[in-house]
């Protein structure tokens, strides 16, 4: 048999170099050029990309100044306050509880309470305390009815001003307080246009704010109740009340302050001791004033060192609440006390740049009372320790001991800190509108 005709193959290397051949053919075929967008496309592409640089930038971009310069002075002074309470109380913490630092760790403890509630505070909006602020004046005050009439109430220094559950002893005055500056701030906005009559002043303002004022009255705790009328009539001024109805203010407080000081015997007391005399029902007093007077003389210029003093080894009694400053006075010397009163008059130049740089009339009149309260409070606690008016037991701002007062505070410079942001939000919104305006 014929075998069929045998077919002609290629070798290995055949195949390899036509592979070869195959792709440097391709290589050099022209690729085809993705399409490419039209001209209006491009340029929306690139519009967009540049909005989206924009508001990551405007997200990145710092607070004001003024919420800088605000949260920098508060902190601080709650640094220094902390120094100074753990420099103070040592001596009588390690006889109540044989621990040096047990009123240190108690106060420090509420300070971390009051930290993030002060940042918390200064995220939330205006619209939340305008729908808000009569439930938590409510409940303030339902707190201080529990003070008055429950056992709950404790008195100290002839003072019923304390809510004690279990071991937590709170203040519920200072937590009117907190309420009644944000609330004259909603009402006294509201009523901006109609605060040239009377009756508009008087209500709701003398039956409301005037009724938690008599509750905390009514603890005969006569400092805070200063505080609390020096903020209100603060609020009326800045709101813009005339001043003939603040004048009448005034008087009226000065009547009822009156009236309360020479209802107690402890009152009275003190106020003898003031201009030399004795107190029967609260000897102490003389004491008090004498060894803040010691304390301040021994500091001199220099002090005698942190740590140093010689008055806080049960010698001036409440040396880490309400004579703090006589402490600081003594371990720093004079030149201590005046950065202390230089802390404050930064803060009071603070809280008037704030005001100035609002337009909201809530937020200029809620920062005002704030600002009444804290400096006001301050130079009271100073006065005091400085034997110009008598002892009323009011703690240094930010810097004594405290727990209430300290968290009270921080959260009224947190809404401080939220109106300082809103109105620098609101300058950058409305350059940004006059930039996006038409043009000629």
């Amino acid at each position: 048999m014929t075998s069929p005709p045998r077919v002609p193959t290629r070798s290995r290397a055949d195949r390899a170099a036509q592979q070869q051949h195959a792709q440097r053919q391709h290589a050099q075929r022209p690729q085809p050029h993705a399409p490419q967008e039209p001209p209006a496309e491009q340029a929306t592409t690139r519009l967009g990309a540049l909005t989206t640089r924009i508001q990551l930038g405007r997200s990145m971009t710092s607070e004001s100044a003024n919420y800088f310069m605000l949260l920098g002075i508060t902190l601080f002074m709650v640094v220094f306050g902390l120094v100074m309470v753990l420099s103070s109380s040592s001596v009588e913490s390690h006889n109540d509880s044989d621990n040096f630092f047990s009123r240190f760790w108690s106060q420090g403890a509420y300070t971390l309470v009051g930290l993030p509630l002060m940042f918390v505070v200064s995220r939330i909006p205006r619209a939340f305390w305008r729908r808000t602020i009569w439930f938590f004046l409510a409940a303030a005050c339902f707190l201080q009815l529990l003070v008055l009439f429950t056992p709950l109430g404790m008195e100290i220094g002839g003072n019923r001003n304390w809510l004690k559950i279990g071991s937590l002893t709170v203040q519920p005055s200072e937590a009117i307080k907190l309420a009644l500056v944000v609330w004259l701030g909603v009402v006294l906005a509201r009523k901006r246009d109609v605060l040239t009559q009377w009756k508009h002043v008087a209500i709701p303002v003398v039956p409301v704010a005037g009724g938690a004022v008599a509750l905390v009255t009514l603890g005969g705790d006569l400092g805070t109740t200063m505080i609390m009328a020096a903020l209100i009539l603060g609020a009326l001024f800045f709101a813009g009340v005339r001043m003939r109805y603040l004048a009448a203010g005034v008087v009226g407080v000065a009547v009822v302050a009156f009236f309360v000081a020479i209802s107690s015997a402890s009152r009275l007391g003190r106020i003898a001791a003031m201009f030399g005399g004795s107190s029967a029902a609260n000897p102490d007093v003389n004491w008090q004033i004498n060894n803040g007077f010691y304390a301040l003389a021994s500091g001199g210029v220099f002090g005698v060192g942190l740590g140093n003093s010689h008055s806080k080894w049960s010698w001036l009694p409440a040396a880490d609440t309400d004579f703090i400053f006589a402490i600081i006075g003594e371990e720093l010397g004079l030149i201590g006390a005046i950065v202390v009163l230089l802390l404050f008059v930064m803060l009071a130049v603070v809280f008037l740049r704030i005001i100035h740089a609002s337009t909201d009339p809530f937020a200029r009149v809620t920062t005002a009372a704030i600002m009444v309260w804290l400096i006001g409070q301050a130079f009271v606690n100073i006065a005091v320790v400085l034997g110009v008016i008598p002892v009323l037991g009011v703690p240094l701002p930010l810097i004594s001991a405290g727990g209430t007062a300290m968290i009270s505070s921080m959260i009224a410079i947190g809404i401080v800190l939220s109106f300082a942001r809103q109105s620098h939000r609101d300058s950058l919104a409305a350059h940004d509108a006059g930039a996006a305006g038409p043009r000629a």
